[in-house]
C-alpha cells in the first residue's frame, strides 16, 4: 500500500535550527526572565459573522480566516485590557477544525493569512512561538478556530 502526499498543500517547514533560534527568540523577549510576569489568555472562538446563515453552520461563523480574524480582536481586547498588546504575546495555541466545505482539512492558510496581520508586520513585528493543530471538533457547534495565548508582562521600572 502506497500512500501519497500533496506536498503543494504542506505549509513550508523550519529547520530545526530555525526553530530552536525562534524559541531562543520567544525566550529572550522576556517568556523566561526573573521578574516577568505571565499572563494566561483562555481560548477564544468567533463570532457569528453571517446573521441570516443557518445557526451553528460553518456559514454562520465564515471561513478559517474569518473566523481568525474574530478570535484574533477578541484576544486582542483580553491583552489590552491587561495592559498588554500582540507584541507581549510569547506563545499561541492554535486549534483548528477540518473545514466541511474544505474536504474536511484544515484552512492553515487562511489562518496564517489573519495571523499576519497582527505578527511580523512593520509596526509589531514580534511573532510568539505557535502551535497548530487539527481537533475533531470545538465547543460552538460551527466554528472553525480557538486560540489561546501566552503572554509575558516585564516589570514595572
Amino acid at each position: 500500500m502506497s500512500t501519497s502526499v500533496d506536498k503543494s498543500r504542506r505549509s513550508p517547514r523550519l529547520s530545526a535550527a530555525e526553530s530552536r533560534a525562534r524559541i531562543l527568540a520567544a525566550a529572550r523577549r522576556g517568556f523566561t526572565r526573573a521578574g516577568y510576569d505571565t499572563v494566561y489568555i483562555s481560548g477564544s472562538l468567533p463570532d457569528v459573522a453571517d446573521d441570516t446563515a443557518p445557526k451553528g453552520s460553518v456559514e454562520a461563523y465564515g471561513d478559517t480566516q474569518t473566523q481568525t480574524m474574530s478570535v484574533l480582536k477578541h484576544l486582542g481586547d483580553a491583552l489590552k485590557a491587561q495592559g498588554l498588546g500582540f507584541g507581549d504575546v510569547v506563545a499561541a495555541h492554535v486549534f483548528l477544525v477540518g473545514d466541511p466545505l474544505k474536504n474536511g482539512d484544515i484552512d492553515f492558510a487562511g489562518m496564517n493569512a489573519a495571523f499576519g496581520q497582527f505578527f511580523g508586520t512593520p509596526e509589531q513585528p514580534n511573532k510568539p512561538a505557535r502551535a497548530a493543530v487539527k481537533v475533531a471538533g470545538l465547543v460552538a457547534p460551527g466554528a472553525l478556530v480557538e486560540i489561546e495565548f501566552t503572554a509575558a508582562r516585564a516589570p514595572a521600572k
